[in-house]
């Protein structure tokens, strides 16, 4: 199983960030704008559709307010993918974000590698913003 990690250090308080990842429903105006253009949930699961138009149901496995994690799986063209998001603190006003993706077949590793940069580097932008 192909295992992917990448992080990205935000200048972001980590409370304000967990806020908008915690909100599993408004990835597309909470948390990643421009990555994720649709997002709608059901209670359970979110329909997703990507900015390059690629569309997944994400089912939820936890929000886990204690450890600043979201863990979720993908059903559709994957034989397999899970994957968990978690906000750390880091110095004053700062956070870590760390996801981690496993997924089969191991071919598709490098445009899911590609698609999780792109998703914190949204992720990134969004928060670092100027406010107001």
């Amino acid at each position: 199983m192909a295992s992917i990690r990448r992080e990205t250090l935000i200048h972001a308080p980590p409370e304000e960030l967990w806020s908008a990842l915690r909100d599993v429903g408004a990835l597309h105006t909470r948390l990643v704008p421009g990555f994720v253009i649709e997002c709608v949930w059901d209670g359970e699961g979110r329909d997703i559709t990507f900015a390059n138009g690629v569309k997944t149901r994400e089912l939820i496995i936890d929000v886990n307010d204690d450890d600043r994690r979201v863990a979720w799986t993908a059903a559709g063209q994957l034989k397999h993918y899970n994957a968990s998001a978690q906000v750390f603190p880091e110095g004053a006003g700062n956070c870590r974000v760390v996801w981690i993706a496993d997924l089969l077949p191991h071919e598709m590793a490098p445009a899911i590698a590609g698609m999780i940069e792109q998703g914190l580097a949204a992720m990134k932008r969004h928060a670092e913003r100027p406010k107001g």
